[in-house]
């Protein structure tokens, strides 16, 4: 763990905090009334071991049941910082959630607003499979094309407006996106999707996958995507696909500046 940097223009430092959570139990990331969140789970930990109430920023707002392999948040706190924090934590927060590093940043660093992309990956299992049931989604009765879904990935570079793919009434301000990389590849039997962007819109990727599974399964034609995204509403897009199936793999940060 590195502890440094004490921001000059305030007696708080800033801290990064990166972590990974199963995201079955959890109501998303967020706080919200009357559920359980990996937030309210980390801020009450984070309160309890270093005595004073600490609130924390993270990178994005996950749904309910999604996980996340690697994110951030941030936190400020005026007192230095145990060492075998990292460790208390582990200790002390519940086996769903594993803190992995905790480093000082500058003040102006920001868990959400600094980030310069996000990665996500998600996971379709082809066959009937106990052992994935709650890690993909068990699509096994009928034959996905990969090869028409990689070519419908093609289409999403030719946009950047993906209102048809963000939740209905949400409230973000505005719906532009720009993906840097969006495939389909086999892995050990499981079909991985991993898509990459500046940002994304709330359900974004779960709406994507589940219009690729309809172009895989031959209910649309790859070309009908462009038919899709032009209509600019949610219903021209296919239903959102399971959320136990998605993956926050990675945020990327200029750690140098």
């Amino acid at each position: 763990m590195r502890i440094e940097n004490l921001d000059k223009n305030t007696n708080k430092s800033r801290y990064f905090i990166a972590f990974s959570y199963n995201g079955a139990s959890f109501f998303g990331f967020q706080i919200q009334p009357n559920e359980i969140s990996v937030q309210e789970t980390m801020e009450k930990a984070m309160s309890t071991l270093l005595r004073e109430e600490i609130k924390i920023v993270g990178a994005g707002r996950t749904d309910t049941g999604v996980h996340a392999k690697k994110i951030y948040a941030h936190f400020e706190i005026e007192k230095p910082l145990p060492t075998d924090l990292v460790k208390r934590l582990n200790s002390f927060l519940p086996p769903s959630i594993a803190v992995k590093e905790i480093f000082s940043v500058p003040s102006d660093m920001h868990a959400r607003f600094s980030a310069l992309y996000r990665t996500y990956e998600y996971y379709i299992s082809p066959v009937k499979d106990p052992f994935t049931e709650n890690s993909a989604w068990q699509y096994w009765r009928k034959p996905l094309d990969v090869a028409a879904m990689n070519e419908a990935c093609k289409i999403l570079f030719q946009y950047r407006d993906f209102t048809s793919f963000a939740k209905l009434h949400a409230d973000t301000k505005t719906n532009i996106c720009e993906i840097k990389k969006a495939y389909w590849e086999e892995q050990n039997g499981v079909l991985k999707f991993t898509i990459s962007a500046d940002r994304f819109l709330r359900n974004m990727v779960r709406a994507i996958v589940g219009t690729m599974v309809e172009v895989g399964s031959g209910k649309i034609q790859p070309k009908d995507l462009h038919n899709i995204i032009e209509k600019k509403h949610r219903n021209a897009a296919g239903t959102s696909a399971p959320a136990h199936g998605l993956y926050l793999v990675d945020v990327g940060y200029n750690f140098e500046h």
